[in-house]
């Protein structure tokens, strides 16, 4: 009876440590570095432009040699400067931002080509990426050689009775669609190329969202003067100029390239049908 008894606990370990070892086989851990920037009211066009470092820490469970669970946590930061364009009325509107960016996000990783560490035939494919996500943006202005926060300041009246607007979350919904390349590297290591575009549903990760400025007077009146003067920053002082579009969203991009390594020894993936 001891016996049958030692030989089922015998059994029972060692197809929890299977499981475990395969659960470790099918994971990577992974780090990225590269760049971030934005998209939006102060950048329309310029792909690239003002790309600051982005990092993140990337987890992926390889469900089989097409398809692969994702999480990922990035960090970067984004900025731009009216003048820096080529448009003369932009150039006068004269306004600028910054901020950093910390996101959260998992999803799916679709390989176009079987791809599994370690597996001279399936050494490197292309590939495409859709996550959901949250990700916490704090817009800031220099002035005066200080860093302002303007989410506080309700640059546009924002909860008042000068927009129709309430003031906008710092934290915010994001849909992560990326591309990419990956390579394995020996039966551990795979290198991965990617750029990631991430589709927001705020206007206001440059705090920039109406057609038109609110009025400087009354807005120093409700919300103080500093709040005034970071509305309208022309060049020319005109409070009938063009502030945004308040028909479009803002973007935010990720990319860079990946080093992830596999957490446990070589299994075969089963492949899909």
């Amino acid at each position: 009876m001891k016996i049958k008894l030692f030989i089922l606990t015998l059994l029972s370990v060692l197809q929890l440590v299977a499981q475990k070892q395969n659960f470790r086989s099918k994971s990577e851990i992974g780090v990225m570095g590269g760049g971030s920037y934005y998209i939006g009211d102060l950048n329309q066009y310029n792909h690239f432009q003002n790309s600051n470092l982005g990092l993140g820490l990337v987890y992926k469970y390889n469900v089989n040699t097409r398809l692969a669970f994702r999480a990922n946590a990035m960090f970067g930061s984004i900025e731009a400067n009216d003048n820096q364009a080529s448009n003369a009325v932009i150039v006068n509107r004269n306004l600028s931002f910054s901020s950093t960016i910390y996101e959260f996000a998992a999803g799916v990783e679709f390989s176009y080509l079987p791809f599994q560490i370690g597996n001279s035939k399936y050494f490197g494919t292309a590939y495409l990426l859709t996550e959901i996500g949250i990700f916490q943006m704090n817009p800031t202005a220099d002035f005066n050689g200080d860093k302002i926060d303007l989410q506080s300041l309700g640059t546009e009246g924002q909860g008042t009775s000068l927009s129709s607007e309430a003031p906008y979350k710092k934290t915010q919904l994001t849909i992560p669609l990326g591309v990419g390349c990956k390579f394995a590297i020996g039966g551990r290591v795979t290198l991965s190329l990617e750029y990631g575009i991430r589709k927001t549903f705020t206007d206001y990760l440059d705090d920039v969202h109406a057609n038109r400025y609110v009025n400087a007077d009354d807005l120093a009146a409700i919300n103080g003067p500093l709040s005034a003067e970071l509305s309208n920053r022309s060049l020319d002082g005109s409070a009938y100029g063009k502030r945004g579009n308040a028909t479009t969203k803002d973007w935010y991009v990720f990319y860079g390239a990946m080093f992830s390594i596999r957490l446990g020894g070589p299994r075969k993936c089963n492949m899909p049908r």
